[in-house]
């Protein structure tokens, strides 16, 4: 039987060795360097593992079939759930990045450039391979542009592949219960109509241009997508709906804590070197803050919300829609 060290197995050696301030290398060692290495470094490991579960999920979503009540989708959720936990976590390093004042930073920061935290590649893979497209992307004409050309490859690999939010459109466009129920949407829409007031009747146009089959090449979520994820946020207390609601609730739960840490991150660079330029050459907090506003992955799931209705509104169900939706819906 093979005898595993505990040393051995994390290779601690490598990783503990990895350490090379360029503060001491010049003779000018700057304390809090060790500090803003580790807590990098760290970063990119959660990234690495990050992109490790959304790649699996993306894997077992490309199955042509996925029963909604089954151990694969559930696998989905956790998966995505754990996503969620460790993004909490990268919020919160944050906290400690922030025990270093500016004057600690300024004594090695001008010796790491160009390097720049712009220039890790697993970050704007990770965007990719959930469903940020190059369109949708803040600085564009620079977001690569201090990249190795094998990095840039990888990126380029995986925004040609299909993304999360791609995935779901599939799978939700799978959704066989609006065929079932062919008169519910109509109804649905007459509901949605003579709830609004009248200084919220310009949501109807936005109803029409979500739900109707118009073709739109800015939306990722197809007219028929969105009008089942409509109905499973509607009925979502049906066991059989319960685990697509909570991956439609995880996916938004992840945009939110990526917004937090953009967010974060932006305050933390602006209270450390104002309104300088990156090491990198970006704007820095204004390259920052332009991506905050622009980089929501799922926010076509969380328009949603905009066109939801008082639960004693909703359209009744046939029974046999009841039986489909309940535990017994193999009978």
């Amino acid at each position: 039987m093979k005898v595993v060290h505990y040393s051995d197995y994390l290779q601690l050696e490598r990783i503990l060795d990895s350490q090379q301030p360029e503060s001491g290398l010049v003779g000018k060692p700057a304390h809090d360097e060790m500090l803003f290495i580790i807590i990098h470094q760290a970063y990119e490991l959660w990234f690495k593992q990050i992109m490790y579960e959304v790649e699996s999920v993306n894997g077992i979503m490309q199955q042509p079939s996925l029963n909604d009540n089954s151990p694969e989708l559930q696998t989905v959720v956790h998966r995505l759930q754990r996503v969620v936990t460790i993004l909490k976590v990268l919020v919160q390093q944050i906290d400690i990045m922030e025990t270093m004042t500016p004057m600690d930073f300024l004594d090695f920061r001008d010796m790491l450039r160009p390097a720049s935290g712009f220039q890790s590649w697993q970050f704007k893979a990770l965007e990719a391979r959930l469903g940020l497209q190059f369109q949708h992307r803040h600085g564009q004409e620079y977001y690569i542009s201090q990249l190795r050309q094998e990095q840039i490859d990888l990126i380029k690999k995986v925004e040609s592949e299909r993304p999360l939010i791609s995935l779901l459109n599939s799978w939700l466009e799978r959704m066989p219960f609006l065929d079932i129920e062919a008169q519910w949407w109509d109804n649905y829409t007459n509901i949605y109509t003579e709830s609004l007031s009248d200084n919220e009747k310009a949501n109807l146009e936005g109803f029409h241009r979500v739900f109707d089959n118009i073709e739109q090449t800015e939306r990722q979520l197809s007219a028929r997508a969105g009008r089942a994820a409509l109905f499973i946020m509607l009925y979502r207390g049906y066991p059989i709906l319960q685990l697509p609601f909570q991956l439609l609730n995880v996916l938004l739960e992840i945009d939110e804590q990526l917004s937090t840490w953009r967010y974060r991150h932006m305050n933390m660079v602006h209270r450390m070197i104002g309104t300088r330029v990156g090491t990198g050459g970006s704007t820095g907090k204004e390259y920052l803050k332009g991506a905050v506003d622009k980089h929501y992955i799922f926010r076509e799931i969380a328009q949603l919300t905009s066109f939801l209705v008082e639960r004693r509104k909703l359209p009744a169900l046939s029974q046999n829609m009841e039986r489909r939706l309940g535990f017994d819906a193999g009978a």
